[in-house]
């Protein structure tokens, strides 16, 4: 006899018919087990699903809280969002959303799963539209700065690939028409700054930015 996996779920819902409604489509479910809504719940959630009506700066803030006290992935369930909203969440940690016309129990209880694996979720036609936002803050806002998404400067991803290359320190000097002492600060500066250990690392960083 196989045993059907459960995902250990939180609830969190800006108003109590809403936090009654989902808690009922959820609790009669064999793929899941509704958990306590607090730090110290035993088990912990794997994921947390807040209901919302728009994403504003109080579910922000509360997806950042999520990100700092938890281990626990949040879905989104909302009435509507854009991508600009979208690109928010994202860098507070979110990792599934759907709208709200949309959260059929089967849906739902499919997004909670597919997050608990690791992997993530969104409405189909906002994917188009997050890669064209996240084109634009580069070409706009971060480009002009010599920022890169990955929190490096232009600078700093041409060293790091070079060096993913297996370009010495000389070599990469003399193809970026920099002195040696200054790829070696700006080297010294990356590692720092992201914690990593030695140039091995910063291949392995690079490789998994999609830098090399």
């Amino acid at each position: 006899m196989t045993t059907t996996k459960r995902t250990t779920v939180a609830l969190r819902a800006q108003d109590p018919i809403s936090q009654a409604g989902v808690t009922s489509q959820l609790r009669t479910r064999p793929e899941i087990t509704i958990a306590d809504w607090n730090e110290d719940a035993d088990p912990a959630p794997e994921v947390v699903v807040l209901v919302v009506d728009t994403v504003d700066e109080d579910v922000l803030r509360l997806l950042r809280h999520i990100r700092r006290t938890s281990t626990a992935r949040p879905v989104l369930v909302t009435t509507g969002i854009d991508e600009q909203k979208l690109v928010s969440a994202a860098e507070c940690g979110v990792a599934g959303v759907i709208r709200r016309a949309e959260a059929t129990p089967e849906h739902l209880v499919h997004v909670i799963g597919t997050v608990a694996k690791g992997a993530g979720h969104l409405p189909s036609d906002l994917v188009g539209r997050l890669l064209e936002e996240v084109g634009r803050l580069q070409g706009q806002v971060l480009g002009p700065r010599g920022l890169h998404f990955t929190g490096l400067a232009a600078r700093e991803v041409d060293v790091l690939r070079l060096v993913a290359e297996g370009y010495d320190t000389a070599d990469i000097a003399a193809k970026l028409s920099y002195s040696e002492r200054t790829i070696k600060n700006v080297l010294h500066a990356v590692i720092t700054r992201l914690q990593l250990r030695n140039r091995s690392h910063v291949v392995a960083y690079a490789m998994r930015q999609g830098l090399i």
